[in-house]
């Protein structure tokens, strides 16, 4: 069930499967795709509105099965996140999509599809969209990005480093995303399963008991306890959306209140997600994390 490493001139297919972005936020993706070789193919309701979804979930849905279904397509690439891809999951066959053969591509509100499909075995990659790359970023975020897409999971060495929270190693699968996604997931047939696993997560604009909230459910379902050990990323903004009627707390000090009792091997800061500047990160395969020396290495290949 791994995808195909891709090669200039294979084609990547622009879908969004949950909120709508304008066109011109396609430019500067499809400029650095076409000047790395690849072809572009747009879904036919890619660029449709309907309030805070991209067009119906129906037209998502289709949009989304056909570009794994099409034989001229070599990888699918989500436009955005934002919200909605929760709502097609009934419609889609995954099946088919897991023995496609082909990357899925994006995050944030992706992290529904990267659930569901590495629950079956598909390995999927949580890596930067064209919304993502609408904004400037480092050099090593476009690397990373375009290695990834070769197969390559060479992590460069300008992106900054991780810290410690609880020492050791731990090997496992990978699997997460974006924080309210996963917790979302829980009851659902596409549950996040952690048993085994290194969870690596991130979130944006919560507030910092939302953050508790979210890592307690974790605690309290048993699904931390059964990780083999956490690679936490940013909480974006989390610092400053606090309720004043509530209070707040620094998003590090609640994660280490709430994981570091697990005595698992442990690190904050790793750079993906919703950050200024992200690693693109495969998730559903086998890696290592040495949380001393804060690296994530890949024990097998993403791509066939």
């Amino acid at each position: 069930m791994k995808p195909r490493s891709l090669r200039p001139g294979d084609t990547i297919q622009f879908v969004t499967p949950a909120s709508p972005l304008s066109a011109e936020k396609l430019e500067f993706m499809t400029r650095l795709l076409t000047e790395a070789g690849y072809k572009i193919k747009i879904a036919p309701h890619a660029m449709e509105w309907d309030g805070y979804l991209a067009g119906t979930d129906q037209d998502r849905a289709a949009d989304l099965q056909a570009a794994f279904d099409d034989p001229e397509t070599d990888a699918v690439l989500c436009n955005r996140g934002g919200y909605g891809c929760s709502r097609i999951l009934p419609l889609l066959d995954f099946e088919r999509i897991a023995n496609s053969g082909k990357m899925l591509i994006g995050f944030s509100d992706i992290t529904m599809l990267h659930l569901a499909l590495n629950n079956l075995g598909m390995p999927t990659v949580h890596g930067p969209m064209p919304l993502t790359l609408h904004y400037p970023r480092e050099q090593w975020v476009y690397d990373s990005f375009l290695g990834a897409l070769r197969g390559d999971l060479t992590q460069p060495e300008q992106a900054p480093k991780a810290t410690t929270v609880v020492g050791g190693v731990a090997e496992g699968k990978t699997v997460g995303g974006c924080m309210c996604l996963l917790t979302d997931s829980i009851g659902t047939p596409w549950a996040l399963d952690t048993t085994d696993k290194l969870l690596v997560i991130e979130d944006v604009d919560e507030m910092p008991h939302r953050i508790d909230a979210m890592f307690t459910q974790l605690v309290n379902t048993g699904l931390a306890e059964r990780a083999a050990g956490f690679v936490i990323g940013e909480m974006t903004r989390t610092d400053e959306h606090v309720d004043e009627a509530i209070g707040g707390k620094p998003w590090r000090e609640i994660i280490k209140d709430r994981l570091a009792p697990l005595g698992k091997p442990l690190i904050i800061d790793f750079p993906f997600g919703h950050a200024k500047n992200m690693l693109t990160v495969p998730f559903g395969i086998q890696a290592r994390l040495d949380a001393d020396a804060c690296t994530l290495t890949y024990l097998e290949p993403l791509c066939d």
